[in-house]
């Protein structure tokens, strides 16, 4: 069978470290990138008889993210024991939410939101390899400064069908995250964590296969390759007369797998279940009740979300689907866009002034954000009204757009230096189309016996001579009438 009588399911698990002051339970500041172990306490190293206090801003983002998800808001929740034993969990359990957690069903884009929670990161653990103090061996070590970081885990229905559709969905996800300020969503910082639920089942049937997890993926990319790895994997397996089995799996980018393909899938331990961590409610806290006054202090303080914000560049602007989402997902392209239609006002069509930075701008500078060239807003603004006026040719534009890349400056001002305005009288273009028909014979041998694909050449010509200043209507124009055709 072909890959194509499969049906991937991918679930998402997402963690958001919240951009709290201190940490979950404890006054420890957060940090990054400081001296290991620097910021602790007897609370978060779960020392005997230190009691957790709730971060109440920790519990202002996660009301701001289950709005922003559109979930329904628990009254009473409740805080449980997750309990295993690990290197980077110094009480020997993590202090999470499990069945009342403070957000349930929800839904972001065309994916479902299951729930999402309220918990405390684990510290970090740092395997040495063979470059360990004591006696040259293998060593692992363990900085507690992460551990207890207020996180939110969001988590999703299976809704998800491809590793591009994963992808583009966490784009979304990450966008509205940062939108919202809770988070720096920074995947190379881990401030956002994707774990990835895979299964496969016969296409056009409606039963889960056997999921596997693949762990902390740190990139979009990754993320993307890793889950298309895991689907060829389970796959093969299949075709081979195999059984997938449920297992926690790791994505190595940097390596190959064992049919060549980058990037190699190898098993990290069996897939734990819920009874497996022993749940059982905090006694050291009490339940999380939400009151009116907090809604509301959450509900003040959201933004326009991406997804609304494409909408209204759609209904109230006209801009296409395709370009509202890359706008309202890359919210720097959004502002720019913005103020330049600002600048323009009636002047100039929204769409073209979009597909100027979009497009012609964008190639420009890549991902960079526009705000931080030399290009400003009212300039590129300038140039596509220059262009609506035909003061302007679209070759003769990009030229001026180089110009701005580079040195920054008003587009008047660069056309009249490089004298790049549009050629006005059809007698000058006369002469310039003229001597484009007596330089290429055979095109025109072409053109009068009916080929009009052969005008090419004789346009490009005439775009040469002018530096793109030739209206290209006028350059067909003035080809026909001189040919009599």
């Amino acid at each position: 069978m072909s890959a194509s009588a499969y049906e991937p399911v991918i679930g998402l698990e997402i963690h958001v470290q919240l951009k709290t002051r201190t940490k979950m339970f404890c006054g420890c500041e957060l940090s990054f990138g400081d001296p290991p172990n620097t910021h602790t306490c007897p609370v978060c190293l779960g020392l005997p008889g230190a009691l957790p206090v709730l971060n109440a801003k920790a519990v202002h983002y996660a009301l701001m993210v289950g709005m922003a998800l559109d979930c329904e808001l628990t009254p009473r929740s409740i805080f449980h024991r997750k309990n295993y034993f690990y290197p980077d969990s110094p009480k020997g359990y993590q202090i999470s939410q499990y069945d009342i957690p403070i957000c349930g069903a929800g839904r972001l884009g065309d994916v479902r939101i299951h729930r999402a929670h309220l918990e405390e990161d684990a510290a970090k653990l740092i395997h040495l390899g063979g470059t360990g103090r004591i006696h040259g061996a293998s060593e692992s070590v363990v900085d507690f400064n992460r551990g207890g970081t207020p996180l939110v885990e969001i988590v999703t229905e299976p809704d998800v069908r491809s590793a591009a559709q994963a992808r583009e969905w966490l784009t979304l996800l990450r966008t509205t995250l940062r939108q919202l300020g809770v988070s720096d969503v920074n995947m190379d910082e881990g401030s956002l964590r994707c774990d990835a639920n895979v299964s496969i089942r016969p296409a056009g049937s409606d039963v889960l296969g056997t999921k596997t997890e693949l762990k902390n993926m740190n990139s979009f990319r990754y993320l993307e390759r890793g889950v298309e790895a895991e689907i060829a994997r389970q796959i093969a397996i299949v075709e081979a007369g195999g059984e997938v089995i449920q297992e926690t799996l790791h994505y190595d980018p940097t390596t190959r797998s064992a049919g060549g393909a980058p990037g190699a899938i190898s098993s990290l331990r069996s897939k734990e279940e819920a009874h497996d961590y022993r749940y059982f409610p905090e006694p050291d806290l009490v339940p999380l009740v939400l009151e009116e006054r907090m809604l509301e202090a959450a509900r003040a303080e959201l933004p326009e979300l991406p997804a609304q914000r494409a909408e209204r560049y759609e209904q109230e602007l006209g801009l296409s689907a395709d370009t509202a989402r890359l706008f309202a997902f890359r919210s720097e392209l959004g502002d720019y866009y913005e103020l330049a239609a600002a600048a323009a006002g009636t002047s100039a069509e929204p769409q073209v002034l979009a597909n100027w930075i979009s497009g012609e701008l964008v190639a420009r500078i890549g991902d960079s954000d526009p705000a931080a060239s030399k290009v400003t807003p009212g300039a590129i603004a300038q140039l596509v009204v220059l262009l609506r006026g035909k003061q302007i040719q679209p070759g003769a534009a990009k030229q001026v757009l180089d110009a701005l890349v580079a040195d920054g400056g008003e587009p008047e001002a660069i056309v009249a230096a490089l004298g790049l305005g549009a050629i006005g009288g059809a007698d000058e273009l006369a002469e310039v189309v003229a001597r484009a028909l007596e330089s290429d014979p055979a095109a025109v041998e072409k053109l009068r016996a009916g080929n009009m694909k052969a005008i090419g050449p004789i346009v490009g010509f005439v775009m040469r001579e002018t530096k793109g200043r030739a209206d290209g209507g006028e350059v067909n124009r003035l080809v026909r009438e001189q040919l009599g055709l």
